[in-house]
């Protein structure tokens, strides 16, 4: 006796996007709880059917100047979206980062609406392709445009990895040849530099789940291996070996990271037994 299969239903299953119908929602309690700010909302957010339109338009009206407009940094925006559709996963891995990481932020909307580490980061991603793709005055002017109004300074060139957060990100600074893993957590004022005039691959290698705190200067063609931590203040002058904490003028080992996950938990205290010896 032969047996049949019963075949899938037929039709299109939408699909399910769980931080976006989180943000749609708090988008409405927003309107609901605030009136002044439901214009501004539903423009930003509830105008849109996707979290890629709802970033590129909030993005795009903050980057928005005399030299180019709004509406034409959004279609760029959209043009390098249907050429590299991963970009919008880098987006909410890098929401769920905030989210996950920041005790100041309580909800998924108010990165995607008010955090500039959010939108320096998401600018970059798109200068980032545009820069790849050969694009490289448009790349500039991104750059340009972020460093001027969101304190940030990210070379297109660099290569960032996904799930990201900066958090303040005021005068974060990422030079031409950075390379930043996933999972990292920067503080504000940190530099990933260069060490003096040498042309060619001269900036730093940040490996995955590393977290580096305010005012940490990272300079020259250096690792940090995986799940580090680099204290703040802290010059860090050669490669550090995965797991590690350092501190210091200029930064030596003072104990292991203390965590798998450090730029997850983000304990940026040094242990009583951290002597400064290793």
């Amino acid at each position: 006796m032969a047996i049949t299969s019963q075949s899938a239903p037929s039709g299109n299953i939408e699909a399910y996007d769980p931080i976006w119908q989180s943000v749609r929602a708090e988008a409405e309690d927003v309107m609901s709880a605030e009136r002044a700010l439901g214009g501004f909302i539903y423009a930003t957010v509830l105008a849109h059917e996707r979290l890629e339109d709802s970033i590129c338009h909030r993005l795009a009206q903050r980057l928005n100047h005399a030299d180019v407009d709004a509406g034409l940094i959004g279609q760029i925006f959209a043009d390098v979206l249907r050429e590299r559709p991963e970009i919008g996963r880098c987006f909410r891995s890098d929401l769920a980062a905030v989210y996950d990481r920041d005790p100041a932020c309580h909800r998924y909307i108010e990165p995607l609406l008010y955090f500039k580490g959010f939108h320096a980061l998401v600018t970059h991603r798109f200068a980032h392709a545009l820069w790849t793709d050969g694009r490289r005055d448009f790349a500039l002017y991104l750059q340009s445009q972020s460093s001027r109004i969101f304190g940030v300074d990210i070379h297109p060139a660099a290569r960032i990895g996904r799930g990201l957060m900066f958090d303040h990100a005021t005068g974060i600074v990422v030079g031409e040849t950075a390379v930043i893993g996933d999972h990292c957590s920067l503080l504000h004022g940190v530099t990933l530099g260069g060490s003096g005039k040498e042309t060619g691959d001269r900036h730093p290698k940040i490996g995955d789940n590393v977290m580096i705190g305010a005012g940490a200067k990272v300079l020259g063609n250096i690792s940090v291996g995986n799940c580090c931590r680099v204290a703040a203040g802290s010059v860090v002058l050669q490669d550090v070996p995965p797991q590690s904490t350092v501190a210091g003028v200029p930064a030596r080992i003072v104990g292991p990271a203390g965590c798998p996950e450090p730029a997850r938990n983000m304990d940026q205290r040094l242990q009583p037994d951290d002597c400064g010896c290793c």
